[in-house]
């Protein structure tokens, strides 16, 4: 595309469907827009401004915020989203899931799925974004409808990932949340990799009585029966009865609830890489 400067920006508003406000905006904020200047002080815009605006607009249809497309275009060089870098994806990802934007997240969602590995997808967009939402709740840069609408919407796509993930003739794991526990991505994002290791994977689930599992373990005999916790009393309260459950099963805890001490108490092992790493360390150690 020819840099030469050909277009007044009425033409250029005319031919890409912006207003010239919008256009001037995007030239200041983002430097998407490099006109050059006649003599007596006019811009005049070229084929290659004009496909830079295309591109963000196209960009802004798949979900992505002004300021992200502007970047992804500038990063990019006209390949698109699809071959943008992880950062601009996930930074994608959290923009439309800060402004409620279901159909945009699930559209970021849907080019990352295609276009990165599933490992990569796991560790660099979803359990980093994972990792910056809860550091903005706890500094109160994001609300509680942004943390449980956020967390709801890639529950449910991980989930959908996640399909008949108990199928197959692999070694299974049992994977849970104890009594209390309501966070469980890390744990759904553990079992989609240990299922692309070959593994089976039995999900309870959240919040998840230790009867209940202790049952499902005598009905199942898992090969590896995981519980991850954000918090050491979500073990310690149900402390004899998980040792129990570690001198008949092979268990392992995870989470920042969980320590040396208290895996050492309960006669679990102790996983604590993150979910995608921890998964092949199973694999290799079982």
């Amino acid at each position: 595309m020819s840099e030469e400067g050909v277009l007044r920006i009425g033409e250029l508003s005319r031919r890409v469907g912006v207003s010239p406000e919008v256009l001037r905006a995007w030239e200041r904020r983002y430097g998407v827009l490099r006109p050059t200047r006649t003599e007596g002080g006019f811009r005049l815009y070229s084929t290659a401004d004009e496909e830079r605006v295309r591109r963000m607009l196209a960009l802004q249809e798949d979900g992505l915020s002004p300021a992200v497309a502007a970047r992804a275009v500038a990063v990019d060089d006209g390949r698109g989203l699809a071959a943008a870098p992880v950062e601009t994806l996930r930074q994608a990802l959290a923009d439309a899931l800060d402004r409620f934007d279901e159909a945009a997240a699930n559209r970021v969602f849907d080019r990352a799925l295609a276009t990165l590995t599933l490992e990569t997808l796991l560790q660099e967009v979803v359990l980093r974004y994972l990792v910056d939402l809860g550091e903005r709740w706890s500094a109160g840069q994001a609300t509680v409808a942004q943390e449980h609408f956020s967390t709801n919407v890639i529950r449910g796509r991980l989930l959908g990932l996640a399909r008949d993930w108990g199928q197959g003739r692999g070694p299974l794991a049992l994977l849970a949340c104890p009594p209390g526990e309501l966070h469980d991505l890390g744990l759904i994002c553990f079992g989609l990799a240990l299922r692309a290791q070959g593994w089976r994977i039995a999900y309870l689930g959240a919040d998840t009585p230790v009867d209940t599992l202790t049952r499902a373990a005598d009905d199942l005999h898992p090969d590896l029966i995981v519980l991850t916790a954000t918090a050491s009393q979500r073990f310690t309260r149900v402390r004899p009865e998980l040792r129990d459950l570690g001198r008949a099963r092979r268990l392992a805890v995870a989470g920042a609830g969980a320590g040396v001490a208290l895996a050492a108490s309960i006669g679990a092992e102790l996983l604590d890489r993150d979910p995608v790493i921890q998964a092949a360390h199973v694999v290799t150690a079982r």
